[in-house]
């Protein structure tokens, strides 16, 4: 039962560290898609809110930080593994149809990949371990 609750809320947690002004577009990259849009990934409205809930709780950790220091400052987005794969492939597909910073591109697709390419090793060592156990 746990394990199934657990599965439900997407698995285990990923935390990704990005500068507050990435988050930022990006969070505004999702808001921005289209109905349409939405529909060729696969998502509804509900999908949308939940991934951009993740994007807004990190901001809050930003509220204390001096205005001429946010942009740069390094805030950390904690999501469901199941998310990290979502988002990856909205920054694959939409993102840079919606992106005005290539650099945020590349950070973004940087820190995806490594959480997404770590989540997948923590599979297979979780796998490995129940195969050998037996």
């Amino acid at each position: 039962m746990m394990l199934s609750r657990w599965r439900g809320r997407g698995g285990r947690p990923v935390r990704l560290a990005l500068p507050f002004d990435d988050i930022m577009e990006f969070a505004l990259a999702l808001l921005s898609l289209s109905p349409a849009e939405l529909s060729a990934l696969g998502w509804s409205f509900a999908d949308r809110k939940r991934l951009l809930d993740h994007f807004l709780r990190s901001g809050k950790a930003a509220q204390n930080v001096e205005r001429d220091k946010l942009g740069q400052t390094l805030l950390t987005l904690a999501l469901p593994a199941r998310d990290v794969e979502l988002l990856r492939q909205f920054a694959a597909r939409e993102l840079p149809f919606h992106a005005t910073n290539a650099a945020m591109l590349a950070r973004v697709e940087r820190v995806l990949g490594a959480a997404a390419g770590q989540n997948r090793k923590t599979a297979r060592a979780r796998h490995s371990g129940l195969a050998t156990a037996r």
